[in-house]
């Protein structure tokens, strides 16, 4: 389909509360303004450290609902955010609601599974609880992430790293096409053969584009794993750690895993072993036989581990494995691309994560990268690969303005702390703060991404969490 760059911004409403309220006289669905009972309970993201007051908050049911609240908010002055959870909400919040409608995608929920293709079609607020488990009636498996009620599309779009990334890479590589909403409205198909510059932003740049209604992506014969757990107390952190990290970077394509410590509360649905205790966690998966998945391991399990779980499990199973919450979260995190882990990265990343009396972070986490994703895959998006070793990943609960800061310092100085073994391209699925977006992207890929949303957007009716701006904005957050 060909996009039109004709079509100029309308001159805005006099006031955003007056455009609101006519787009919900105007629209095909349910939209709740500041001053509307529902609104408080509508605007929440997952995230409830994140304060989002957007001036409405629509639920469209179909495609048809999105394309026109779109084409009725560019009409009236106001601007379009999709979000089907809100899990990496702070990034929107912070550049400012005040004109944003959040559409919520969530009714545009269904998982439709093409086993002899092996292609799941989700619908645009699909979480991956339900592909996998439909998927895995097939003996299939997908791209998924570590958590079941991530939504699939902001997921993807920004990159998605799984349990099976080293080996078949990020999950944006693997979506085959997309019907999206652009910035007039129209509703199109993207897919190799149809508007492929648009697909190629899609896999890798962000929410920036248009509101994702539907997106197709590829399926992979694994009815199975290799997957599970190793436990150690905390006074083991520094051996077990270097152990691990040396084994990381030498470890065959096969296997995904990631290293944590954890400072866990004393909550009684906890294992009575683990409440109240700090520790460290190996968790990952091998696709391989069991016999070559025991001798990748066994560098790891002659540490002999207190609980040690991997064995042969189900692929569905996996969604659950990294033991992600399910349900709302309140939490601030920082993270960092680590080029390399020295001895010297690895006592930095102890001293600011390790001790549970001197930091209010829960968890600090390395994800192993490397093998697929460490070099282009072949007709990629604009994110296909990562430059470092490991993926560094630090945070804590927030239950009140006070602990807020104090998480929110700590999580800072984690990432200062990793700062001299940064380097490459930001993943900016797991910043949650608003930063130059320019940061994940080479300057070609960048530029590529701003020529994109000025085709698609011309009349930037779109604000994402990351922001791709057009070609003659700067993209910098304002505050």
């Amino acid at each position: 389909m060909t996009i039109d760059l004709t079509a100029g911004r309308p001159q805005p409403a006099d006031s955003t509360s007056t455009a609101a309220a006519a787009l919900r006289e105007l629209a095909s669905c349910p939209v709740h303004l500041r001053t509307d009972p529902g609104y408080d309970e509508s605007r929440l993201a997952w995230n409830r450290a994140v304060e989002q007051r957007p001036a409405a908050v629509a639920k469209p049911k179909t495609a048809h609902d999105v394309s026109r609240l779109v084409r009725l908010a560019a009409e009236l002055g106001l601007r379009i955010a999709p979000q089907s959870t809100g899990h990496n909400a702070g990034p929107l919040a912070q550049r400012g609601l005040d004109d944003v409608v959040i559409v919520r995608t969530g009714a545009l929920s269904s998982v439709t599974i093409d086993s002899v293709r092996r292609i799941a079609r989700v619908g645009g607020g699909t979480i991956w609880d339900p592909a996998v488990t439909a998927a895995a009636e097939h003996g299939l498996a997908a791209l998924h992430g570590s958590s079941p009620d991530v939504g699939i599309a902001g997921y993807s779009l920004g990159g998605g790293i799984g349990w099976y990334a080293r080996q078949l890479g990020l999950a944006a590589n693997h979506v085959t096409a997309a019907e999206v909403v652009i910035g007039d409205g129209t509703i199109v198909r993207a897919d190799a053969d149809h508007d492929p510059e648009l697909l190629w932003a899609l896999r890798g740049g962000g929410g920036s584009f248009g509101v994702v209604t539907a997106l197709e992506f590829s399926l992979f014969e694994i009815p199975s794993a290799y997957a599970g757990l190793m436990v150690f107390d905390i006074s083991r952190a520094e051996e077990v750690l270097r152990r691990w990290s040396t084994w990381a970077v030498e470890a065959p394509d096969q296997v995904t895993a990631s290293f944590r410590v954890l400072h866990l509360p004393p909550l009684p649905d906890l294992p009575a072993f683990l409440r109240g205790r700090s520790v460290v966690v190996i968790d990952g998966a091998v696709l391989a036989s069991d016999d070559r998945a025991d001798r990748i391991l066994a560098g790891l399990r002659s540490l002999k581990p207190e609980l040690d779980t991997f064995l042969r499990v189900p692929a569905a199973s996996l969604t659950r494995l990294h033991m992600d919450p399910e349900g709302s979260g309140s939490g601030i995190s920082g993270t960092a691309m680590i080029r390399e882990l020295p001895e010297a990265g690895i006592d930095a990343f102890l001293s600011a994560v390790g001790d549970r009396t001197s930091t209010s972070l829960m968890m600090g986490e390395l994800r192993q990268l490397g093998g697929a994703l460490s070099h282009p895959a072949d007709g990629g998006g604009a994110v296909s690969h990562f430059d470092g070793q490991f993926l560094a990943f630090g945070g804590g609960p927030v239950m009140s303005p006070e602990v807020a800061l104090q998480v929110g310092a700590d999580a800072a100085a984690f990432t200062r702390a990793l700062a001299p073994w940064t380097g490459g391209r930001t993943y900016l699925n797991f910043v949650e703060d608003a930063v130059d977006t320019r940061q994940g992207y080479d300057e070609l890929t960048w530029r590529r991404l701003s020529g994109i949303r000025s085709a698609v957007d011309p009349n930037g009716v779109f604000a994402a969490n990351h922001q791709v701006p057009r070609l003659y904005e700067d993209g910098r957050p304002s505050r």
